[in-house]
C-alpha cells in the first residue's frame, strides 16, 4: 500500500481505496465492486461524509432489532470483506448473528477467500460457501437468490450491507426483516429495506457493533419500542434533506 499521509485532505478516501483495490488484488472484489464504490464515495460527498442524525437514528433502531431477532444473518459480498471485515465479525458477536457469503458476480474461488478473510478477523463457522447447504430465495433471479439454509434461509433478520434491491424485496417478501446500509437514500435497496442506514459502512458498521453493546442489557419491551418506532420512510427523508442543508451551507461557502 502507498503512503499516505494522514495530513492528505483526502487521506480516509484514499485509503478506502487502497483497501478496495487490495481487496481486488486478492480476490475479493470483483471489478465491478470498484466502479460501485465510486458512486457510494460521491453521495458520501454530499452527506458531508459524517455520520448524521438521521444515520445514528436508523443504527439505534438496527441494532435493537437485530437484539430482538431469533435468528439474524449478516450478508457480506467482496467489498464489505475488503473494506470492513473485523466490523463485520464485532458486529456478529455483539449481536448473536450468523455471518453469510452472498455475491451478486459469484465464484466459488472468491466465496472462498471472503470467508478466509473473515475467519482471519475472528470469525467461527461463515455460511455462504458450502453447495451442499444451498437453497434458491424466491423472487430475484440474480446469483443472490441461491443462500445458505442455515443462514439467510431461515433468518428472521437479515443485515444486506451494499445491497442491490432486487433481493431486498425478495427477502422482504419472505417474510424477513431488512437492515440495509447504502449511502444514496434514493436507492431501491434503502426503499425496500425495514431499516436503511444512510452512511458509509467503513463508519456504521463499528457504530452498530457498540449500540448493540449498549442495548444488550435492555428488555425486550424496550427494544421493541426503538425497533417499533422507526419510521424508514421519514427517515429517508430526512437523510434527502441532510443532503438539501449540506449543500445550501456549502453554496454559501462558495
Amino acid at each position: 500500500m502507498p503512503l499516505i499521509p494522514k495530513s492528505h485532505p483526502r487521506a480516509e478516501s484514499l485509503l478506502v481505496r487502497e483497501r478496495l483495490v487490495g481487496g481486488f488484488e486478492r480476490g475479493l472484489v470483483a471489478v465491478e465492486g470498484l466502479l460501485a464504490e465510486g458512486r457510494g464515495e460521491a453521495f458520501d460527498y454530499l452527506l458531508g461524509e459524517k455520520t448524521g442524525r438521521p444515520a445514528r437514528a436508523a443504527i439505534r433502531a438496527a441494532a435493537a432489532r437485530l437484539l430482538l431477532a431469533e435468528d439474524p444473518v449478516i450478508s457480506v459480498n467482496g467489498n464489505v470483506a475488503a473494506l470492513c471485515p473485523g466490523e463485520v465479525v464485532r458486529l456478529g458477536k455483539a449481536a448473536g448473528a450468523k455471518i453469510e457469503v452472498n455475491l451478486f458476480y459469484a465464484s466459488e474461488k472468491r466465496g472462498r477467500a471472503i470467508a478466509r478473510t473473515l475467519e482471519k478477523n475472528g470469525a467461527g463457522r461463515v455460511l455462504g460457501t458450502d453447495r451442499r447447504s444451498s437453497v434458491r430465495l424466491p423472487g430475484t433471479d440474480s446469483a443472490r437468490r441461491t443462500v445458505d439454509r442455515d443462514g439467510i434461509f431461515s433468518a428472521d433478520v437479515v443485515v444486506v450491507p451494499l445491497e442491490d434491491g432486487d433481493r431486498t424485496g425478495a427477502l422482504r417478501k419472505a417474510g424477513k426483516k431488512v437492515i440495509a446500509f447504502d449511502l444514496n437514500p434514493m436507492s431501491r435497496t434503502s426503499q425496500a429495506a425495514d431499516i436503511t442506514i444512510v452512511d458509509n459502512v467503513t463508519r456504521a458498521m463499528a457504530l452498530l457493533a457498540g449500540s448493540c453493546k449498549r442495548l444488550s442489557g435492555r428488555g425486550a419491551g424496550q427494544l421493541e419500542r426503538i425497533a417499533g418506532g422507526f419510521d424508514n420512510r421519514k427517515n429517508l427523508s430526512d437523510s434527502i434533506l441532510e443532503i438539501r442543508d449540506h449543500l445550501e451551507r456549502r453554496a454559501r461557502l462558495a
